[in-house]
């Protein structure tokens, strides 16, 4: 089998059918399979997808729900030589597997290839931020780049070098863990100039995403992608090129530096630190709503990167426990 795209998905009901029907369409004319890896919908996610000719696996309720388990997921049921990692509530593009699979076919030393992504939800300052970072920044061209955010296509061979697709304890970053892994290996990554997927995010306001973020584990994934990487070939890769583990050191410090100035009684300075950074990243992101927002975020990180650290860590090479719930017939002979 040449191609599987998996979906990941965690009560998706509003957006299930788009992201299987582009799915089936996209793999159609390579003859490939579409696996749905559910991570214990209570929604009518599972009742919505019997409705379609795809795999559905569902993880076990022992197994802890996570980004990197619903990932490892889908990849561990997959066949085919190059898989899609496509999230539940995406809906890929026709044209970029014609494009992505000979890329792949013609670069050897490629594990993996991703496209454009097209936010279609621009509501709220999370993704406002998300969709100008992905016009201004140099990694939404053409080229190798470090990571394949928001899905992309990967040759299975590489992901069998390096044990596993993705880190089951990962609440977030899943696909820079495994870049970084594959990276470590020699393997590059690349992004050619071609519409991928469009992604419709969560519609909670901004603040109440951070929220949702800090209550999910989310906002712990830096944490334990840093973690994931304390004594690996990949820690170097982490540590230069995830930008968050960086960001939330300073923010750490920052916090030390108030509570140092706090304690010695020199308010003065506690302002000055308080406004510092908010007028920094205002003027930054063009606007006071957008730079306040950002600070919130940092500081929301940090404290992922110090709860991610610490939380408990199971082997990350061992399969997840399943059961598959249904599967396509198969065709007349």
């Amino acid at each position: 089998m040449i191609i599987t795209v998996g979906i990941k998905a965690l009560n998706e009901e509003a957006r299930i059918a788009d992201a299987l029907a582009s799915a089936l369409a996209a793999v159609e004319p390579f003859d490939g399979e579409v696996v749905l890896a559910d991570c214990g919908s209570v929604d009518r996610t599972i009742e919505v997808a019997r409705n379609f000719p795809v795999r559905i696996v569902q993880l076990e309720a022992s197994e802890p729900p996570s980004c990197g388990a619903g990932a490892q997921l889908a990849y561990q049921h997959a066949r085919g030589q190059f898989f899609y990692l496509l999230d539940g509530d995406q809906v890929l593009r026709p044209g970029f597997l014609p494009a992505a699979i000979p890329y792949l076919e013609a670069h050897p030393d490629v594990a993996g290839v991703g496209g454009l992504i097209q936010e279609g939800n621009t509501q709220g300052p999370e993704f406002e931020l998300r969709a100008k970072s992905a016009r201004d920044d140099a990694a939404a061209d053409a080229g190798i780049v470090d990571r394949l955010d928001c899905g992309g296509l990967y040759r299975t061979s590489a992901i069998r070098e390096v044990g596993y697709f993705a880190d089951r304890n990962l609440h977030s970053f899943e696909e820079f863990d495994v870049a970084a892994r594959l990276q470590a290996r020699g393997w590059k990554l690349a992004r050619i100039h071609l519409p991928a997927a469009d992604h419709f995010g969560h519609t909670d306001g901004g603040y109440r995403l951070l929220w949702r973020r800090l209550a999910s584990g989310y906002a712990g994934g830096v944490g334990e992608v840093l973690r994931a990487a304390l004594g690996r070939d990949h820690l170097g890769i982490v540590l230069r090129r995830l930008s968050h583990v960086r960001n939330s050191a300073l923010v750490i410090c920052w916090w030390l530096l108030i509570a140092a100035f706090a304690i010695a009684g020199r308010p003065l300075a506690v302002a000055a630190l308080l406004l510092a950074p908010l007028l920094f990243l205002s003027v930054r992101r063009g606007s006071l709503r957008l730079g306040l927002y950002s600070l919130a975020s940092w500081n929301v990180t940090a404290l992922g990167l110090l709860t991610g650290l610490f939380v408990r860590r199971l082997p990350a090479q061992r399969p997840l426990r399943s059961i598959e719930l249904s599967a396509p017939a198969a065709p007349q002979r």
